[in-house]
């Protein structure tokens, strides 16, 4: 795992991965007095409540947002039903538990939201890297 960013409003702390965000805007449309990605730092946890800030985490369709509660001490394990959501000129988003086995024969497993590349460009296949924005990706 990359760099990551913890926000705390002492009962849940959201978790940040920069390297994971495709900044496809979810976050800062659905609370944007939380997000604010011109400012820093970028999230005002106490500009939401705590169940408030889970709802839009688990929005997050790259996984670059999680979060733990506080009182428990541990990230969210939370095992989805799986789904499969293309969204309009962007990525292929599977929701749920997955194992993904790349082309060297690597593989991992990945929780709550995965987001695949569509468009051809992502420089981190084959997951999303945001690519399709700067590529004005249609489809």
């Amino acid at each position: 795992m990359g760099k990551t960013k913890e926000y705390s409003n002492g009962d849940v702390t959201i978790v940040w991965e920069p390297e994971k965000c495709i900044h496809s805007g979810i976050c800062v449309r659905g609370l944007p007095n939380v997000f604010k990605p011109k400012e820093r730092p970028w999230i005002t946890m106490d500009a939401a409540g705590s169940e408030d800030l889970v709802k839009q985490v688990k929005a997050c369709p790259s996984g670059a947002l999680s979060y733990y509660m506080n009182a428990e001490g541990n990230h969210e394990a939370e095992s989805l039903e799986t789904n499969v959501e293309v969204l309009e000129n962007g990525p292929l988003l599977v929701y749920g538990t997955l194992k993904v086995t790349h082309k060297d024969g690597s593989s991992e497993t990945k929780n709550k939201t995965t987001a695949f590349c569509r468009c051809g460009a992502s420089q981190n296949k084959p997951y999303c890297d945001g690519a399709h924005v700067r590529e004005n990706f249609a489809g």
